[in-house]
């Protein structure tokens, strides 16, 4: 038993000793740096400019511009708010200037009554995968199919 198992470990080690050798070769035969390109390959090797990037404050300007409506130079509380009150406008339908909870829920409850077919007033799974959100994908971009080049020159 001790000789199979002597000689199982000896093969074992051959085949370590062998790999290390193999990778050695290996890397001794690849370079470990490419060849720098020449002639009008290097040219076009040359990293081209990079575009300039909007900073910060031009991205900030452009939003002080978006609230400043007046274009007075500063944002007073009615602007700030404006956008805030379209929304709440939007969900106060009868305009009373409160929100109930079926003003908020408006759409959703609508969306229920709306998978509901039986008017049962409960959902079965059928009728709840009916209220799942479809995401809009994004359009595959609309580019022309390669050429084929044709040799007519034989």
């Amino acid at each position: 038993m001790r000789q199979f198992l002597a000689g199982g470990l000896a093969a074992l080690l051959l085949v370590a000793g062998g790999l290390f050798w193999w990778k050695s070769l290996a890397q001794a035969d690849s370079p470990v740096v490419p060849p720098a390109p020449s002639g009008a390959l290097a040219a076009a090797a040359e990293p081209l400019a990079a575009p300039p990037a909007a900073s910060e404050k031009t991205r900030e300007e452009r939003r002080f511009a978006r609230y400043d409506r007046d274009k007075n130079g500063q944002i007073v509380r009615d602007e700030y708010l404006r956008s805030r009150r379209r929304a709440f406008e939007k969900l106060d339908v009868n305009g009373d200037g409160r929100l109930s909870f079926e003003e908020y829920a408006v759409k959703t409850a609508e969306k229920f009554a709306k998978a509901d077919a039986d008017r049962s007033g409960a959902l079965t799974p059928a009728e709840f995968a009916t209220t799942r959100v479809v995401r809009k994908t994004r359009p595959k971009p609309n580019c022309p199919p390669a050429q084929a080049s044709t040799d007519d020159e034989s």
